[in-house]
């Protein structure tokens, strides 16, 4: 099955937790929109951190990516409009805990969501150019459909002593699911999070993943900045809670390095 070109499906993964995944998942949304895009956010980790950040209430996710992978509702359904001009998402709940044994036997069973962004694609609905999904911290079945549904990965990496490790298992998944469910499937860019200048170790951690990965890493780094931690208590992307900050600014440089990306992308 040939991917749409629009909207471009960026799936944001990482194996390892407090990367700075959902974060960037919902600050990178929010830039986006700044800038004019129109993002659909699709939260696909049971913890549902993304909607959360974004202002959803538990209560009111009537329709949530759980029923989605079922194959119960499109996305269009259960896609919500968020306090963010231009930025919708897909809510999460805690019931996407079990759906790995509610599909397991299903033929479809990795492309569930591939099949639900067909909604999103159709003249019916809101022309969405961007779609993020945030999956969960976990090599599992909701990655592996993100993975096949995807035109890229976007990877967050945390500036810690064991970032390259984790991140070698990612892209041997990559492969993988290149290999067998979606050979369109690249890697977009691996963005550095949680930077303290202050720290050595943060540097040679930079130093050492463009060493190794070159090209593949933007330009932009995103620092580690107390305003981004506090925004998600309140329910709001960073550039929201403080857009001086310079989380806010960092994820400004960071949309707009990508959306230069895709130019380069599409011109090729």
């Amino acid at each position: 099955m040939t991917l749409p070109e629009t909207p471009r499906v960026l799936a944001l993964a990482n194996q390892k937790g407090g990367v700075g995944k959902t974060t960037t998942a919902i600050n990178l949304g929010t830039a986006l929109a700044a800038i004019g895009e129109e993002v659909l956010i699709v939260d696909l980790d049971p913890q549902g951190n993304a909607s959360t950040g974004l202002g959803i209430d538990r209560r009111d996710r009537t329709i949530s990516t759980y029923d989605i992978m079922l194959g119960e509702a499109g996305l269009a359904e259960a896609a919500v409009p968020t306090a963010v001009p231009r930025v919708s998402v897909a809510p999460s709940t805690l019931d996407l805990l079990g759906v790995e044994l509610e599909i397991a036997n299903a033929p479809d069973r990795t492309f569930r969501l591939r099949n639900a962004l067909a909604d999103v694609t159709s003249s019916r609905f809101r022309n969405y150019s961007y779609v993020l999904v945030d999956c969960p911290p976990s090599l599992n079945l909701l990655t592996i459909n993100a993975m096949a549904a995807a035109h890229s990965i976007l990877v967050p990496l945390q500036c810690e002593f064991f970032a390259l490790e984790g991140l070698s298992q990612l892209l041997r998944t990559v492969d993988q699911v290149k290999q067998s469910l979606n050979p369109e499937l690249s890697i977009h860019g691996i963005v550095l999070t949680m930077f303290d200048s202050r720290n050595n170790l943060s540097n040679q951690v930079v130093a050492d993943v463009r060493a190794h990965m070159g090209d593949a890493v933007y330009q932009t780094i995103i620092p580690r900045n107390v305003r981004v931690s506090e925004a998600p208590s309140y329910g709001k992307p960073v550039l929201l809670y403080d857009f001086k900050c310079s989380g806010s600014q960092a994820y400004l440089k960071l949309a707009a390095e990508i959306i230069q990306r895709e130019r380069t992308l599409r011109a090729a």
